[in-house]
């Protein structure tokens, strides 16, 4: 590892105010630099070595996966916000958890979720103010908690708690980024009470989701909605969750499912509205769909060129920007040997703007993900992660973002007058108020 290109402590420091803003101009700098694998010297303890190397990237989520955990800043750092589920544990704990989430997630399942998705994305879309220039994130926020949490509770008279949800969510994420990007203040933040502070809100949250499932499991009436399908769910001796860890599992999906979903749709409403070709081009093949009946399932896999905008969405702005592993164990790769405690950060959102795998790689071009072309993107794009732990809701959240641009796009025209869309790299990566005017024909 010696032989890795390293940026010291000391440049790290330096640069901390832009890295605490803003880390990926930083981290591109670094990859022009150095290469695509570098070492950067953060504590004594954990060696990082970040990489847009898709063989390694490869190699670590799939190939190799047994040896290369989640880190702690999920496992621990994380969790201590949003609890031990699918996307915060590791070894035996996530196995058995996944299998037990990932009947929930299967196609033919979905299929039954298609009306409750689609009744709550119609409810949230009417709040669309026309002819006038709205940040859309907000309404992309709240649509996406709103499907995930009809998905689950089949409820619709839940949007106070849920609006308090969103609010504690948001404030814990700030919280952990700051921890993840200044572990040097570390000592501060306990001991001003702020990680405390915090850790508060989290109760408060999983209460809140604690008293909707209280509600709605008093009737004692099957919804088939995802909730009832976690509730089936055993472990291999016969017994249920525990209401605990039902709990954590229930959070994680409020906490990864909205978010990034929110993101996704933000970036691609923003991406078509620049795009006035595209988005005519989009909209002449919903309009050649009723969508307003029969089969959604049916009608979502019609909607072929929707399914490009979203994919090259997620391509250029990819909510998870950035994957962590630690590796558990010596592994050796393209003949350097890497020490055991080293964290990787695969940059996602390198990987996906590389130009020597991508063709115009900053441009918006949907068609590139078209079939027809032959081509395969899957050795270097991850806009769901890959392997094993591949995003449990991928498919989920795909079905989501094609039925609400389609949805749009049947009844507005999307513009806008800003140039780019600056970002903001959270927990996952988010637009800065993606400013967008809706019309109608």
């Amino acid at each position: 590892m010696n032989s890795l290109p390293t940026i010291s402590r000391y440049q790290v420091f330096k640069h901390r105010k832009r890295i605490l803003a803003n880390p990926l101009p930083y981290h591109n700098e670094n990859f022009e630099k150095f290469g695509d694998v570098f070492r950067i010297k953060v504590s004594h303890k954990i060696p990082v070595v970040f990489t847009r190397n898709p063989a390694q990237i490869k190699h670590i989520l799939q190939k190799q996966h047994k040896k290369y955990y989640k880190s702690p800043i999920q496992t621990v750092d994380l969790a201590k916000y949003i609890g031990h589920g699918i996307l915060t544990s590791n070894g035996l704990h996530w196995r058995t958890h996944r299998r037990m989430v990932q009947p929930a997630f299967h196609k033919k399942k979905l299929e039954g979720l298609l009306n409750i998705m689609k009744d709550a994305i119609v409810g949230e879309l009417q709040r669309i103010e026309t002819n006038k220039a709205l940040d859309v994130f907000p309404l992309m926020s709240d649509l996406a908690f709103q499907v995930v949490a009809k998905s689950l509770f089949s409820r619709s008279d839940i949007r106070n708690q849920m609006e308090r949800l969103q609010l504690i969510t948001a404030a814990n994420q700030k919280m952990l980024i700051k921890e993840m990007r200044q572990p040097y203040f570390s000592w501060w933040f306990r001991l001003t009470g702020e990680i405390g502070k915090h850790l508060k809100l989290s109760k408060e949250g999983r209460g809140l989701l604690n008293e909707i499932i209280e509600e709605r499991l008093a009737p004692e009436e099957e919804k088939d909605d995802l909730l009832d399908m976690l509730l089936a769910a055993r472990y291999e001796d016969g017994t249920p969750m525990s209401r605990e860890q039902l709990l954590d599992e229930v959070v994680i999906l409020f906490t990864a499912g909205h978010e990034t979903t929110a993101n996704a749709l933000s970036f691609a409403l923003f991406l078509l509205a620049k795009h006035p070709e595209v988005q005519n081009k989009a909209r002449q093949e919903v309009m050649g769909i009723d969508i307003a009946a029969g089969d959604i399932f049916q009608q979502i896999g019609q909607l072929s060129f929707v399914k490009q905008c979203v994919e090259e969405a997620l391509r250029l702005y990819p909510p998870a920007y950035v994957i962590d592993r630690i590796l558990m164990e010596e592994d050796t790769f393209e003949g350097i040997t890497y020490d055991k405690g080293t964290l990787f950060l695969m940059s996602i959102y390198e990987i996906h703007r590389y130009s020597k795998f991508w063709e115009t790689p900053e441009e918006f071009c949907p068609e590139r993900f078209d079939a027809a072309n032959g081509k395969d993107f899957s050795e270097y794009y991850y806009p769901f992660g890959a392997g094993p732990r591949m995003c449990v809701g991928n498919n989920f959240a795909m079905y989501e973002m094609i039925l609400t641009l389609a949805e749009i796009l049947q009844k507005y025209k999307i513009s806008t007058t800003m140039e780019t869309v600056e970002i903001n790299p959270m927990i996952s990566l988010k637009p800065e108020k993606p400013t967008l005017t809706f019309s109608t024909f």
